[in-house]
């Protein structure tokens, strides 16, 4: 008997949450930050540094490509399971499988073997990711000294790896079975280096002091 007195005694001390509906669910979604800056600043700046008299000239970015090459999948699908799944909550958007285009023999791998996975980002998603990793994942890079300025393509697009994961706020540590890297491609609206590597520097990419772009005859 006490024991069921127990029970409806717990029962009656419940009482059922009421959901509040937030504040600001009716005012409209407010643009990243990063991008009012771009327009705000970085267009300006860029149309004096360059001397551009169009403004259509003034190149911004198109796109940014997160790349995730997991060679443990030949053995281990659900590797790349785990990668997909982190991805996802990097980005904020669900990444796609890629497939080898050929077998490799001495490897293992099939042609059509799932081994990686890959994320496009374009608007509100490109400039947010952009905005976290120059302020809040870079940073936490140990020994970090500035990115390369040499990974240009010579089309305008700058790409960089990351060696983990775990310099993004959004992993929980303690849930990482395995540590893996990414390669980040920053596509602009320029075929010209040194307007991408004014641009990425504008908008806060942490590029090494002491070295220069280079730069093309056909740019110069």
């Amino acid at each position: 008997m006490a024991t069921k007195e127990k029970k409806q005694a717990k029962k009656r001390e419940v009482q059922p949450q009421v959901q509040v509906e937030h504040t600001g669910k009716d005012l409209p979604v407010p643009p990243p930050r990063l991008h009012v800056y771009y327009e705000k600043t970085v267009r300006d700046r860029l149309m004096s540094q360059f001397g551009f008299t169009n403004k259509h000239q003034i190149p911004t970015l198109e796109k940014i490509v997160i790349n995730c090459g997991v060679g443990e999948a030949i053995k281990n699908a659900k590797v790349l399971d785990t990668v997909v799944t982190e991805l996802a909550i990097i980005t904020g958007q669900r990444p796609v499988k890629k497939k080898a285009k050929k077998s490799i023999a001495n490897y293992g791998l099939r042609q059509g073997q799932e081994i990686g996975c890959a994320v496009t980002l374009r608007g509100a998603r490109m400039w947010e990711f952009l905005d976290r990793f120059v302020t809040i994942a870079i940073p936490r890079i140990r020994d970090f000294r500035g990115v390369n300025t040499r990974s240009f393509d010579g089309r305008g697009n700058y790409s960089l790896g990351v060696k983990e994961q775990m310099i993004f706020p959004e992993i929980n540590y303690d849930m990482v079975e395995q540590i893996h890297g990414m390669d980040i491609t920053f596509v602009t609206t320029t075929n010209k280096d040194d307007q991408a590597f004014a641009l990425l520097r504008e908008l806060g990419v942490p590029f090494r002091g002491d070295d220069k772009p280079i730069i093309t005859q056909t740019q110069q």
